[in-house]
């Protein structure tokens, strides 16, 4: 088992990140952590106000496009976790070439920087939607195709693709994770549970896609933690590892959740136009993380939305200054 002393976080201010950031500092207190991130519109330092003055604890300032950033932040660390990515669909499709730059183009110079580093491993954190809509029934696997399709998904099966070619042609020490959709505290609020839960504490509508039935495979983001250090530390280079919640939910079961939990009424669905693209269904299928490395969920779906909402309620201020950030 590695046991990494430094590791090199990127988008540590995002809503992952900051969470990941946290799980390490709390779970090994040996370990220091170097966060790079750009602090763009989802990332923000009232992410980590509790750790900012922890001694193992360092944030850089910093765009993982620009070479010198990369390679200063990386300096001396034994482990790299990439979550810093674009990641809302909906922007994808008005801004594609944010996407790419970022999402392919960051992605490329960090590797290019791990080339001189020589971390030990190299986790690049990636997503459920490369592979595409799933139909009403089965689920992704490690082996399903890629079939990306939107710029944000198109931009991380790209990503996903050069991350692994690093591996196989210079035998950088790469292993990628694809995720299902998180939820769970310090998620920016344009995301559906966080946009959902503040919109109905205001009394407004809530802006449904189509006809709300698309179904989304739900992780807590503290699971989606733990096995990103499980893959970090015993994770085999070249290989990819999904993660999945086992728990699939439409989009309309998870809004009625909310504002049944809220004692908001169904009248504040608003029910509006599809997104363009719009895949129907994701599920992942985590047999391999679950034998090869143990892993397993902590948070079943009923403990872990109520205290998603619970915490959105409780932390209003978090919600105002991330969104005037």
């Amino acid at each position: 088992m590695r046991a990494p002393k430094r590791v090199m976080v990127t988008g540590g201010c995002g809503f992952i990140g900051s969470n990941f950031v946290r799980y390490l500092l709390t779970a090994y207190p040996d370990v220091e952590v170097v966060n790079l991130d750009a602090l763009t519109y989802a990332g923000s330092l009232e992410n980590l106000r509790d750790v900012e003055g922890n001694p193992r604890y360092r944030f850089v300032k910093g765009d993982i496009c620009d070479p010198g950033a990369a390679k200063e932040a990386m300096a001396g660390a034994d482990a790299v976790v990439h979550f810093a990515a674009e990641s809302h669909v909906d922007r994808s499709i008005e801004s594609p070439a944010e996407f790419v730059r970022t999402n392919v183009m960051g992605t490329q110079v960090l590797l290019d920087a791990a080339m001189t580093v020589k971390p030990g491993i190299f986790v690049h954190i990636s997503t459920d939607e490369v592979y595409g809509s799933l139909g009403q029934e089965g689920y992704f696997t490690e082996e399903t195709p890629l079939a990306p399709n939107s710029p944000y998904s198109a931009s991380k099966a790209g990503s996903d693709m050069l991350a692994l070619a690093y591996h196989h042609t210079f035998g950088l020490p790469v292993a990628v994770t694809r995720c299902s959709n998180n939820y769970g505290p310090y998620q920016f609020p344009e995301k559906l549970i966080p946009l959902f839960i503040n919109n109905a504490l205001k009394g407004i509508p809530v802006p449904l896609y189509g006809d709300g039935l698309n179904v989304r495979d739900w992780l807590h983001v503290m699971d989606h933690c733990r096995a990103v250090d499980l893959v970090m530390r015993r994770g085999r280079p070249g290989e990819v590892y999904n993660i999945g919640g086992s728990n699939e939910r439409k989009n309309i079961e998870i809004t009625r959740l909310i504002l049944a939990a809220l004692g908001k009424p169904e009248s504040l669905i608003s029910y509006v136009n599809d997104r363009l693209g719009h895949d129907r269904r994701y599920a992942i299928d985590s047999t391999k993380l679950r034998t090869e490395l143990g892993w397993r969920p902590e948070y079943d779906f009923e403990r872990g939305i109520k205290e998603t909402i619970e915490w959105y309620v409780g932390h209003q201020d978090w919600c105002r200054a991330v969104c005037q950030a």
